[in-house]
């Protein structure tokens, strides 16, 4: 729907002075312009202005009666046409200003502003899962769900809906000192935790990590694909080793070749090179960390590996995890391997081809002992719902992580908390604005959720639980649209989507998005993976649509040069480090317009009986299509 400004209805009324053969006044409906926040006064006033014509009409003084009358004559000789058409006439009118009603939305640029600022705060300690700030966080959100008008949609209390999913949680977090020394031809080396290596606590469930001198292999960039005819690891054992793996796929330096060129698949992400070593028997993993392959400098690796990690619980962690989780440094890994007789750059390059064969970084080895903390807490989701009128089992899902970073190593000014006010401060703030406008409006025909999951920082995992132990069933979710990130800034002239997907809603979203004014742009860095790095991932892996929105860079003000540099200060400079904190200049003003658009996407999902799919060649489509019986 589009957005106008606040007016006026234009009527054109053609009640002239009229005589006997002249038709009855028509009420002509030329122009709507209508103030989205008083669709339905508009409809009551018509109304009203509609039966005054009438009456009108009808109480004009009738001719003089003939002689001859034997009846009384009607006022008016056509009063029954034209009180159909005028009944008719009304009829249209309110169906149409109810639907727009039901379609527009008013999005407040400083409530957005005052929520991210609330959350954001340092009060709120950088909103850590178990820990005071998300105490502080889950209740700011109840409260003003609860202030919108919506309904609790968590977990079952006493047979009522709470406003919470408890997602119980693996807390890991490294005790004492990392000792992590490198032997290299009769010499030893200390790194560093965070300088030269950044080592995640165990998630093994284990109370230390302690092995000496394990040799070091280099994997290439550790993938096996069968469906690719590819493998790295070429029958190599790495029992009681450590494998150096690559970050990203063997097409990033190219951009093209088995994996699709630039757009990174999940063989490319960081998780996947963990959990394989792990299948692998490894001691561990060393991911070689590029800023470009990586798409993040070694202040985000430093700052998301070194502090408190969490996991899903699982019954045999060793499957999914190795002892030894770590990235290291760029040169340090050139220097390893040059201790060892090699060279870095040729082998990379020997990686890129499905003739690559593992290579033992001969007289390198690596020793390490730590203490790690490992527990079992409970964090929460929060959810809302605005129940549906007519089909309340089915659901529309508005989703955004609340989670960040919480209190970590602090950076050159000795700040420590991580703030987390774009990420994602700016996604709860929508997700928060986009509730209080579905519950001002007419109760859709579909319910509504509004997600806001944890642990997304820690690797999805609020989502993972909730897709793995939904509330409400997967097969008859609609959709989910997730917000991460969003800008603050001024509005832009287009919008894209994290990652690459093809699938209905995303053409449903082009099409709203295009009367909205803007246009859609493919994931401008397919090769940074973010469609596996947002929570949208945790629901397409069970088959469901779901779409992750990005905030455009074709800024209105000062185009793409403009959007682009003001993401690559944000990357550079703020994403993952304290500096990601509120500031007073935001506007917030593309930021409503896009919300707009998210609404209306949503209120369509949510009006129609339509089951938006995958494309037939999509890898979650088989998923979607196994369900299909418990939609009919």
């Amino acid at each position: 729907m589009a957005v106008f400004p606040s007016g006026v209805v234009e009527r054109r009324d053609d009640s002239r002075a009229t005589g006997p053969e002249t038709p009855p006044p028509r009420v002509r409906l030329t122009t709507l312009y209508i103030p989205l926040q008083s669709a339905y006064a508009t409809v009551r006033c018509l109304t009203l202005e509609i039966i005054r014509t009438i009456l009108l009409r009808h109480s004009r003084p009738t001719r003089p009666e003939t002689p001859t009358s034997t009846l009384p004559r009607s006022p008016v000789r056509t009063s029954t046409s034209t009180l159909r058409t005028t009944l008719t006439a009304i009829a249209l009118a309110t169906a149409a200003l109810a639907a727009q009603a039901a379609d527009s939305v008013h999005i407040d640029t400083q409530r957005l502003s005052q929520d991210v600022k609330v959350l954001s705060s340092d009060e709120f300690e950088g909103r850590g899962p178990n820990t005071p700030g998300e105490t502080k966080t889950v209740n700011y959100l109840i409260e003003q769900f609860k202030l919108a008008g919506l309904q609790p949609g968590g977990d079952l209390v006493d047979g009522k809906r709470g406003w919470t999913q408890d997602v119980p949680l693996g807390r890991f977090e490294i005790q004492g000192p990392v000792d992590v020394t490198v032997s290299e031809g009769g010499t030893t080396k200390k790194f560093t935790q965070g300088n030269e290596i950044a080592i995640r606590a165990a998630m093994t469930g284990a109370k230390a990590v302690d092995f000496k001198n394990a040799p070091l292999v280099f994997v290439g960039y550790g993938v096996t694909a069968p469906e690719r005819k590819w493998d790295d690891f070429k029958g190599q054992d790495l029992k009681g080793k450590l494998a150096v793996v690559l970050i990203n796929d063997p097409d990033f330096e190219t951009g093209k070749g088995d994996f699709g060129g630039k757009a990174m698949t999940y063989y490319g992400r960081w998780t996947y090179k963990y959990e394989e070593m792990a299948r692998r028997g490894a001691v561990g993993t060393l991911i070689v960390h590029e800023t470009a392959p990586a798409s993040y400098g070694w202040a985000t690796v430093k700052n998301s590996n070194t502090n408190v990690q969490y996991d899903i619980v699982r019954k045999n962690p060793l499957e999914s995890h190795a002892p030894v989780e770590a990235w290291i440094q760029h040169d340090v890994a050139v220097d390893l391997f040059k201790h060892a007789g090699l060279d870095f750059d040729k082998l990379k390059k020997q990686a890129q081809t499905r003739a690559f064969k593992p290579v033992e970084l001969k007289g390198v080895t690596m020793s390490a002992h730590y203490g790690v903390d490992a527990k079992v807490i409970t964090s929460k989701n929060v959810l809302a719902i605005r129940p549906g009128s007519a089909h309340p089992d089915q659901v529309v899902i508005y989703s955004g992580h609340w989670d960040h970073l919480g209190v970590g190593e602090p950076d050159a000014k000795g700040d420590k908390i991580y703030n987390g006010a774009i990420d994602n401060g700016t996604g709860i703030a929508a997700l928060l604005e986009l509730g209080r406008a579905f519950a001002k409006a007419p109760a859709p025909k579909r319910s509504v959720v509004f997600l806001a999951v944890t642990a997304e920082e820690k690797g999805l995992l609020g989502s993972e639980y909730y897709a793995n132990n939904p509330v409400y069933p997967l097969a008859k979710t609609v959709g989910v649209i997730n917000m991460d990130a969003l800008s603050p800034y001024g509005p832009a002239r287009d919008f894209s989507i994290s990652g690459s997907a093809k699938l209905d809603l995303l053409d449903e979203l082009v099409a709203k998005a295009k009367q909205g004014g803007l246009r859609f742009s493919p994931d401008p860095k397919p090769e940074a993976g973010h469609f596996f790095r947002s929570d949208h991932f945790s629901f397409a892996k069970h088959g469901v649509p779901a779409v992750s929105f990005e905030s455009g860079q074709d800024w209105v003000q000062g185009g793409v040069a403009a959007g682009k540099a003001n993401e690559e200060q944000y990357v550079n400079n703020a994403y993952h480090q304290p500096a990601d904190e509120w500031s007073a200049s935001w506007p917030f003003t593309g930021m409503a317009h896009d919300l707009g658009i998210l609404y209306a996407l949503g209120r369509d999902l949510a009006d129609s009986s339509v089951w938006p799919n995958w494309a037939k060649d999509s890898e979650f489509r088989a998923a979607r299509d196994a369900t299909a019986a418990e939609r009919k």
